[in-house]
């Protein structure tokens, strides 16, 4: 390959990672895909390729398309439930990068492109309607455009795009606090889950919360969702006395746009804790401890 050519695909490597990401959930995974992606540029008759950019999303959102359709038995296999991997956009001590990993993330929107709770939500879409979806409402492609990069017609990626927003259901959730709100309010959690604070904890919790933890068969973690305030209470307060908590540090940072927990046992990250806020209180709780999951992260931190 040429110079120019490696030079050109290195312009677009941000924009391909954060498309690949929203659409896998898998930050190393997203790696995977580019990497595919690059090797199939290199072996390209560029001659032929009028414009990059349309060329290389085409071929990477084929790829992803494959790889989700293998992956999803892959995931019905899963232990426990399945998180997407963990990304931090920005840490206590900056953003990382002009843009970050994920791409701007200035809006609520953009935020919301990339938050635990769509990322999770997606699970529930074909592999074709999570591209359309992906490329849409995330990178505002026209339907056209899209089409061209799925290898459908117009027509197909409308119908597409209306089944993926009804199998979402309900509308996606948008941020009813700011940032400096949101960060206090988790703040407050974590502390009162380390210190065993029922009265503070009991103030934070939305009546229908519930609690996910990632561990992957990898490490213990709960194997089934827990709702209800009572009974994540409970489970909190079991996590805040086990005998390895008086050995960690917390800090706080950005994780796919919204405010997190890393926690480390010395140098090694244990786990990322990413609440979701919903009228200034704690609706959902979700915990990525699969050291697999955290190795991304790991590298973000190092």
């Amino acid at each position: 390959m040429t110079t120019e050519a490696a030079t050109e695909f290195e312009r677009h490597r941000p924009r391909l990672f954060a498309l690949a990401y929203r659409m896998l959930g898998s930050a190393s995974e997203a790696e995977d895909i580019v990497q595919d992606t690059y090797l199939r540029w290199s072996a390209a008759d560029r001659a032929a390729v009028h414009t990059p950019a349309a060329w290389l999303t085409k071929v990477m959102t084929n790829l992803c398309v494959n790889h989700l359709t293998s992956a999803r038995a892959r995931r019905e296999l899963y232990v426990g439930p399945w998180l997407p991997e963990p990304v931090l956009t920005h840490t206590a001590t900056g953003p990382l990068g002009p843009l970050g990993p994920l791409g701007p993330l200035e809006s609520a929107e953009q935020r919301d492109s990339v938050s635990f709770a769509l990322l999770t939500l997606m699970e529930r879409l074909t592999p074709a309607e999570r591209a359309v979806f992906v490329l849409r409402e995330a990178f505002g492609h026209s339907h056209r455009e899209v089409a061209e990069a799925v290898g459908i017609e117009e027509a197909h990626s409308r119908q597409l795009h209306r089944r993926a927003r009804a199998r979402l259901g309900h509308p996606r959730r948008r941020f009813d606090v700011d940032d400096e709100q949101r960060k206090k309010i988790v703040e407050r959690f974590f502390a009162a889950t380390l210190d065993g604070d029922v009265a503070g904890l009991e103030r934070l919790l939305a009546d229908d919360v519930a609690a996910w933890a990632d561990g992957g068969g990898e490490v213990t973690a709960a194997r089934r969702p827990i709702t209800g305030r009572d009974k994540v209470l409970r489970y909190l307060l079991g996590l805040g006395h086990r005998p390895e908590a008086a050995h960690i540090t917390a800090e706080f940072a950005e994780v796919n746009g919204e405010p997190a927990v890393v926690v480390r046992t010395g140098a090694a990250l244990l786990a990322i804790l990413v609440p979701e806020i919903r009228d200034g209180r704690v609706s959902a709780v979700r915990s990525v401890l699969n050291p697999r999951k955290l190795a991304f992260a790991a590298r973000q931190l190092a």
